[in-house]
Order: C-alpha cells, then sequence, then structure tokens
C-alpha cells in the first residue's frame, strides 16, 4: 500500500479538531452494530442478515437541524433522481438549495482552511465567489455516467445521496445523515458491519465504518463511511484530493484521529466522480 501522505494527514487532523459540528458518538447519536455481515456480491438479490434492527439506534435531529449545514444539506437530499440513466432535472428552486449550502459550509472554520491550503498550492481562486463557483462545478454540475447518454449524474448525488443503475447495483452513498433518513423510512436495511483484519469488531464509539447494507432492493456489499462528521468535513477532504491529483483514480493513504484510511477520490473529467474512506488494517497487510 501506499505510504502516508503526512503533510495531507497533518491537515486533515487539524479540520478533523475544528470541526465543531461533528455530533460525538454516545452523545448525540448511537450506533448499535449487531452482526458481522456475510459475504455478499453486487447485485445478489439476498443475503444473510446479521443484524435485526437499525444501525442507528439514534441520532439527536433537533441537533441536527440547528446547524447550519447539516439543515441546508438535508435539504439537497430529495432534490435527485436516484436512477442513472434518469436525465436529472434542475428546477431553480434546487440552485437555490445548492447555493445555500454551499455559503453555509464556506462559513466554517473546516472550509475556510481547505480555501487557504489550496490558495497556497495554487489549485484556488482568492475571491470566495470564485472559489464557490469551483466547488459548484466540481460537485453540482450535471453530467452522464455513461458516455453519451444524458446528464443523469453530479459528484453530489453519487457520494452523498447514492443511485441506482438498472435496479441491481448500488453507486455510491457513503454519508452517514442519508444513511440515518433512508434508514428511518425503511428504505435502508442495514445487515451488518465488515471487520478490518486486525480488529474483530468495530467499536460503537468508531467515526469510520464498512458496512453492507440493502438499498431499495439492491445489497451494497461493502460500503465505508464517516460517522457523525459534518458535511463540510467530507466536502473539504474530497476537494483537496480531487484538486491536488489529476490521474483518474486517486487514493489518499492518510492517518486522521486513529483511523488508517485511503481516501479515494475518482475523477469524471472537471467533476468528481465518486470519493469515499476505506479503512486499512494496522497490520501490514
Amino acid at each position: 500500500r501506499k505510504p502516508f501522505n503526512h503533510e495531507l494527514s497533518k491537515l486533515f487532523n487539524e479540520m478533523w479538531d475544528m470541526d465543531v459540528n461533528r455530533l460525538m458518538p454516545g452523545k448525540d447519536y448511537t450506533i448499535d452494530l449487531q452482526g458481522k455481515a456475510g459475504a455478499a456480491q453486487q447485485g445478489d438479490s439476498a443475503v444473510q442478515d446479521s443484524a435485526a434492527r437499525h444501525l442507528f439506534h439514534n441520532v439527536n435531529e433537533e441537533r441536527l437541524k440547528s446547524i447550519k449545514t447539516f439543515a441546508t444539506f438535508i435539504s439537497l437530499l430529495d432534490n435527485y433522481e436516484t436512477s442513472t440513466g434518469v436525465a436529472e432535472v434542475v428546477t431553480p428552486e434546487e440552485i437555490v438549495e445548492n447555493n445555500c449550502f454551499l455559503d453555509a459550509i464556506l462559513a466554517t472554520e473546516v472550509m475556510k482552511l481547505a480555501h487557504e491550503y489550496l490558495l497556497k498550492k495554487n489549485l484556488a481562486k482568492p475571491n470566495l465567489a470564485d472559489f464557490k463557483h469551483q466547488l459548484y462545478d466540481i460537485w453540482f454540475e450535471l453530467y452522464a455516467r455513461k458516455e453519451g447518454d444524458r446528464p443523469d449524474s453530479c459528484g453530489f448525488e453519487h457520494v452523498f445521496v447514492g443511485e441506482t443503475r438498472r435496479g441491481k447495483q448500488i453507486l455510491g452513498l457513503h454519508n452517514w445523515v442519508q444513511f440515518y433518513l433512508q434508514e428511518k423510512l425503511n428504505q435502508i436495511d442495514y445487515k451488518g458491519y465488515v471487520a478490518r483484519k486486525n480488529k474483530t469488531r468495530p467499536d460503537k464509539d468508531d467515526q469510520v465504518l464498512s458496512i453492507q447494507f440493502s438499498w431499495k432492493g439492491s445489497i451494497k456489499p461493502i460500503g465505508s463511511t464517516f460517522i457523525g462528521v459534518s458535511p463540510e468535513f467530507e466536502f473539504a477532504l474530497y476537494t483537496i484530493i480531487f484538486l491536488l491529483a489529476e490521474e483518474r483514480v486517486t487514493r489518499e493513504t492518510v492517518k486522521i484521529e486513529e483511523y488508517e484510511l485511503q481516501l479515494v477520490v475518482c475523477r469524471h473529467g472537471h467533476h468528481i466522480g465518486t470519493a469515499y474512506p476505506v479503512l486499512l488494517s494496522n497490520s501490514n497487510e
């Protein structure tokens, strides 16, 4: 595996420490890990269910809705048609919502630090309005998932909302708030955790998890996600890696808090295709 990127590890730890909007395990939310997920392939219709109950036992929604970045983020989650191949229609209201969300995250210390870092690297515009425009383009401009098709996707939809392909495959959906809200609507069925090699089971206060779940009838054999973090934290991490790299798929190995992670970012032209964390085991694999 690639050696740790110390510069990014240092930066992302600073962001972790200043992420005042992050929810705290055991205090603002509780997860119920239950059993270890069985083997599954993408496209399986039935898999063993090692978790009878929801992953999220409870979440302090009052707190979620009182934090501007979460509140504006949640308002974006219902703006998308999840199946790929179906053209997205972006209404004027939705454009306003996208902008409200970007304004809210740009006011946070986490995104200010991201902006400063990118300025030093000559990768961002100094003017905040220009930087916002850059973020809009990376995350919200629509594109076709498959070449030549109608614009049916964007980075935000894929990473944070999730998509389905031909009703058989789950794409993306790497965000804990969307997971929690979909689980509450009984759209998501949590099937159990996926363990790391050196750790028999995750702890209920782990803030990065690998899990298995079904959504709208399809299985995601393994999906990894940060838990409890603010949307601005994820936006900052993925945007920085996206802008630093040229290649189509970038994997940066970082240590954030106690978590050894590979942050994976795939590009789709000038836009984010997907982005997610992968938990590494601490022993050399």
